[in-house]
């Protein structure tokens, strides 16, 4: 995948993020898309707003996947390094690749991606670095509550 795709997916993961920071949840976003660059999910973070306490963006962005065959041929894209549930969900479908925008903030099961023989990629964007650094300023009981501590 060319660097310009990985972007266009990171550029509208953002979005998503942007999307759930303004219904006053956790501002982290995903998408699924296609080796051409083809978004055929997308999620963000709906912990706070559904109530659910799995739906991180990873989980709902594959929610909106639906029944699918091709999860070898997709790549996911996250603005934050995926936690070990978001990380197992692509290792039980066989990602072939896993774009992450960030991991400063927190670093989640990145090994396991790379040990199950995935494909990864750490963009190192300050766009998703501060969003989560303000999410971390402006809300750490709810990031708190996110991570599990």
């Amino acid at each position: 995948m060319t660097p310009e795709l990985m972007n266009l997916g990171l550029d509208e993961a953002i979005r998503m993020a942007e999307k759930g920071w303004s219904e006053g949840g956790i501002p982290i976003g995903s998408v699924l898309m296609t080796e051409d660059g083809e978004i055929v999910a997308r999620g963000h973070n709906e912990r706070v707003q559904s109530g659910d306490p799995i739906l991180h963006a990873e989980m709902a962005c594959l929610r909106d996947a639906g029944r699918r065959r091709d999860w070898n041929e997709l790549t996911l894209v996250s603005t934050l390094s995926p936690c070990s549930m978001c990380t197992g969900a692509a290792v039980l479908y066989k990602v072939r690749r896993v774009i992450i925008g960030e991991n400063s903030t927190f670093l989640g099961a990145e090994h396991w991606l790379k040990e199950s023989g995935i494909e990864v990629h750490l963009l190192h964007d300050g766009r998703c670095i501060e969003l989560m650094e303000r999410m971390k300023r402006e809300k750490p009981e709810l990031w708190a509550e996110d991570i599990g501590e």
